[in-house]
């Protein structure tokens, strides 16, 4: 079993929180990770919501079903049943035991506003995604950390191949594709997975049937992923209204097939871009969405470029559950057209930037984005980096590096 680095956080949380949940989307290791922790570190009972007569009696009474439980409790895939939130809040209110329910949910409860509040200042909430390149490499400490280390002055990274990456990012990181060697048995996973989401979580969450609408606007989604959110654009492309089209939006983020990066909002003497950036949670799915293989990336710098920087956001933003500082990450673009593809600010408002470029070599051009940043700043400005594919740590101005791109795995 490949160690989750979210597990010390959870075992923190059950210390001295009543409820803790770890949310995250289908078969990305969840239950592996809860039967694990009650295995070896927090001894609970463990029940799924996942067996039809477990749900039948929860749906038939949420309070009668927790009754009949003494001590600390898994529930897993919790979602299926939204009145459980209720029930365990009358629970918790009565006696606030930290530890006393464990929680697994393939819907991100954030965006369901109504559990989420059921639940206010008595639950923790921490994010499992699918496996990190690091989680792969047995390397506990995150790369985000040492980007905001006072000095940074990082081991010669392992050399990788173009080949070897973009084997990484057709792979993604779901724990049961990792165990598929070859590219078409992988692809029927990846098939099956989609649908089922797109079924099932769906029509649990919202009540809907999306087969038919869904699927399609996945894949274009997939193919506009590192591009702004452009609801006209995508509507038109996808012959839905703006407003039916937002909901399915928030469905697919729910269900944790999409992410939306934040633009920047601060002041600064630019006009900046609001609208959020569309991220694929994971480049194996977003392969299969747009029919990318090994030849494709090697032949198309561009959509190399572009697998490449949704594969760096999202390692980004899974090695942040688990960092110490917990940066919020987001992306800048002025309306004059300066980018930077990467803000990470930590909650003391120091900042790192990050520029992602596919190219093996690098120049002073590269930092455009990166400098203005840091001449906006001044001392919250921590450094700026550029991920690259070559293979050499190469210092450029004061605060500012280039870095091979391995760098965050290695």
């Amino acid at each position: 079993m490949i160690y989750r680095n979210i597990t010390d956080s959870v075992i923190a949380a059950l210390g001295d929180t009543p409820v803790v949940m770890i949310n995250g989307a289908r078969q990305v290791g969840k239950s592996t990770l809860a039967q694990s922790i009650i295995k070896n570190r927090h001894p609970a009972r463990y029940v799924t919501l996942d067996d039809a007569a477990v749900l039948s009696a929860v749906q038939q009474s949420p309070s009668g079903f927790l009754s009949g439980f003494d001590g600390a409790l898994v529930l897993d895939e919790v979602q299926r049943e939204p009145g459980l939130f209720l029930a365990i809040k009358a629970i918790v209110d009565k006696k606030r035991t930290p530890g006393r329910f464990l929680l697994t949910g393939s819907a991100n409860v954030l965006l369901l506003p109504r559990i989420a509040e059921s639940l206010a200042g008595r639950m923790e909430i921490l994010t499992l995604w699918s496996f990190s390149q690091s989680e792969l490499e047995e390397i506990q400490e995150s790369a985000v950390d040492l980007l905001f280390a006072p000095s940074l002055a990082p081991r010669q990274p392992k050399v990788e191949t173009k080949t070897r990456l973009i084997e990484r990012m057709l792979a993604g990181g779901y724990p049961e594709v990792r165990q598929r060697g070859a590219t078409e048995r992988r692809t029927e996973w990846f098939r099956s997975y989609i649908t089922t989401i797109l079924q099932r979580e769906v029509r649990d969450i919202a009540n809907i049937n999306g087969l038919t609408t869904l699927p399609r606007l996945l894949s274009l989604l997939a193919a506009r992923a590192t591009g702004l959110v452009n609801f006209s654009e995508i509507a038109t492309a996808s012959k839905l209204p703006q407003t039916s089209l937002k909901r399915y939006l928030s469905l697919l983020e729910t269900t944790f097939l999409i992410h939306e990066l934040p633009a920047w909002s601060v002041n600064m003497s630019k006009r900046l871009i609001k609208t959020p950036k569309l991220i694929l949670t994971d480049t194996g799915i977003m392969g299969h969405l747009v029919g990318a293989n090994d030849e494709r990336l090697q032949e198309s710098g561009v959509m190399f470029g572009q697998f490449l920087e949704n594969f760096v956001v999202m390692e980004l933003i899974k090695q942040i559950t688990w960092s110490r500082t917990k940066p919020s990450i987001f992306y800048l673009r002025t309306a004059t057209g300066l980018e930077v593809d990467v803000i990470l600010e930590s909650a003391n408002g120091s900042v790192v930037g990050i520029e992602i470029k596919s190219s093996s070599s690098v120049s002073a051009d590269d930092f455009k984005g990166l400098r203005f940043l840091a001449n906006e700043l001044g001392k919250r400005f921590i450094r700026g980096v550029l991920f690259y594919t070559g293979s050499e740590f190469i210092p450029f101005e004061k605060k500012l590096m280039a870095l091979p791109v391995t760098m965050l795995w290695s």
